[in-house]
């Protein structure tokens, strides 16, 4: 077993936090090419926005002790993202772990397989992404595990301490190296144009006018 120490999120101020919040990871994929979870990995709340800081896990098949110790260490602002090692079979977040991380104030759980007790997890409101339900679930054996290590979850690679930007959509992750502001710049652009964008097609233009999608396939085909 392995438990690092968290990882903190040093380009990650409380300003950058709050614009994260109002984006979304959809607007954010024309941008950006990588970093988006497999769409199996989906919210099981509706309505929800996570912006947090990765706190990863990795278990295996059907020993859950680390979760249990992980909720136990992470705090406000985290997200709990759960490794499953290839088991989509046993669900390893429940009741009991859900309302954990809501006590401490975790942002959200994240999990590469099922959840269960899902009319408690809506009751209890925490947002949790997982690949579906499942009533067989994990035991706590001691076995293996690692806390604060790099891991996979949902086809991407998840360093601790990542940017963590999800809802209804799907997740996304992004590690430091990621220009935060130049993101959200052209995110928060492309979003604030949108209304206007609208306003041409309710006047008549057509979207492949207004997104040059005309000029490009007119192109391709000269080429032709």
């Amino acid at each position: 077993m392995i438990i690092n120490e968290k990882v903190k999120n040093g380009k990650l101020t409380p300003q950058l936090k709050t614009r994260f919040k109002k984006v979304e990871p959809a607007t954010i994929g024309h941008y950006l090419h990588y970093g988006f979870m497999d769409p199996t990995v989906k919210s099981m709340l509706k309505d929800v926005k996570v912006v947090g800081t990765a706190f990863t896990v990795r278990t295996s098949v059907n020993d859950s002790t680390m979760v249990h110790k992980a909720v136990s260490l992470a705090g406000e602002g985290d997200v709990l993202v759960i490794d499953r090692t290839g088991d989509v079979k046993h669900a390893c977040v429940g009741e009991m772990v859900a309302y954990a991380a809501n006590v401490r104030k975790v942002a959200g759980i994240i999990i590469d397989g099922p959840c269960t007790d899902i009319q408690a997890i809506r009751e209890i409101g925490i947002p949790v992404f997982a690949t579906g339900l499942s009533a067989i679930t994990t035991k706590l054996y001691g076995q293996s595990g690692e806390i604060n290590t790099v891991i996979q979850c949902g086809g991407v690679t998840v360093k601790p301490g990542d940017l963590i930007v999800a809802d209804d959509n799907g997740v996304l992750v992004m590690g430091q190296e990621v220009d935060y502001e130049e993101v959200l710049a052209k995110t928060e652009g492309s979003e604030a144009n949108e209304p206007h964008t609208k306003q041409r097609l309710d006047a008549g233009e057509l979207l492949a006018d207004i997104t040059k999608a005309g000029s490009l396939i007119d192109t391709y085909f000269s080429v032709k």
